[in-house]
């Protein structure tokens, strides 16, 4: 096995050996999702590389600051004209994560995966995953060391936006010395890290502040107190007129309650189908609990789709829960 610096090396010769790239990030795309595509994108333009960013899901108003950030392709806007033989893929678990926008793929396509989800499956012709970055720009932070390209304040904001919103504003546990190291180096550069704190972290829209009083209205905990959940239906999604990044960061209000050990978000795509979102506050893993549900994440925080009804869905990851605590 190949370690983390060659790697680099390794995605390093790919970028400057091939052209015509397209670049991609997970379905509705976060934070470090968006920067991530946006960092690969500055560097490839960097390189003089044509490429093309593509996405399904909108990317979040609030980044809309981000360079070129009106330049990733959301697939509900429209189709691509052709496929593309050179994927790169940044914050993608796995391969089903990056949603419709495989459809643009060739079939003898070589793909890249730059990731740090400790669920990645190892898809791709080359793979750079460091499963414990803080966040896949801090991963591209290390990648752009390794080219001979002048840093500006437009890649060092989006990295810091990146590294911002995956360590929960430098409060969760995946913030390590070399962030903070990293972080140093960005804020010399001249990123105005109280502004973006104040903008990704702080503001809330109207839509996000009732669609919070919705599903605050339907917590529920265990008898044991170790496990609360919310959930959000479409009509909820509907009357708040809320978009899916006004539900970000509800899910920690559940966790948050003291006592809890696993926070939980259900949130109902349709009848027979609900995203469900998990917190962790140490001692379950709920990356490998996602697993069960065909999801992943981290050990703190995961993800999965479940094929069920809201109740049902509720009921299936009670149980699994309570076999992990």
């Amino acid at each position: 096995m190949q370690s983390y610096e060659q790697s680099l090396q390794q995605t390093r010769e790919f970028l400057l050996e091939h052209d015509d790239y397209l670049v991609v990030s997970h379905v509705q795309p976060d934070g470090d999702a968006v920067s991530s595509t946006l960092a690969v994108g500055w560097l490839l333009s960097c390189l003089g590389k044509k490429y093309t960013m593509l996405n399904e899901g909108p990317i979040p108003q609030r980044m809309e600051y981000l360079w070129h950030a009106g330049e990733i392709i959301n697939l509900a806007d429209g189709e691509l004209s052709r496929k593309y033989s050179n994927i790169i893929c940044v914050d993608c678990a796995d391969f089903q994560r990056v949603g419709l926008t495989q459809h643009y793929f060739a079939d003898d396509a070589l793909i890249v995966n730059i990731d740090h989800h400790p669920t990645n499956n190892g898809y791709g012709a080359v793979t750079l995953i460091k499963p414990d970055a803080a966040a896949t720009a801090e991963i591209l932070f290390d990648l752009l060391k390794t080219f001979q390209v002048e840093w500006n304040i437009d890649i060092a904001t989006a990295i810091y936006t990146g590294l911002l919103t995956d360590t929960g504003g430098f409060r969760y546990t995946n913030t390590s010395p070399k962030v903070m190291a990293a972080v140093s180096e960005l804020l010399a550069m001249g990123v105005n890290g109280p502004l973006l704190a104040e903008t990704l972290l702080e503001e809330m829209t109207l839509a996000q502040v009732k669609v919070l009083n919705r599903a605050l209205n339907t917590l529920q905990l265990s008898p044991d107190g170790e496990i609360a959940w919310v959930y959000v239906t479409p009509q909820d999604m509907l009357d708040c007129n809320a978009a899916n990044e006004d539900l970000e960061g509800i899910v920690n209000y559940p966790r948050n309650i003291r006592g809890v050990e696993v926070g939980i978000l259900f949130k109902v795509i349709h009848d027979q189908a609900v995203k469900v979102s998990l917190r962790s506050a140490g001692k379950v893993d709920v990356a490998a609990l996602a697993q069960v549900f065909g999801g992943g994440g981290h050990t703190r925080a995961a993800g999965a789709r479940i094929e069920q009804t809201l109740e049902q869905a509720i009921a299936l990851v009670l149980e699994e829960v309570k076999r992990h605590l």
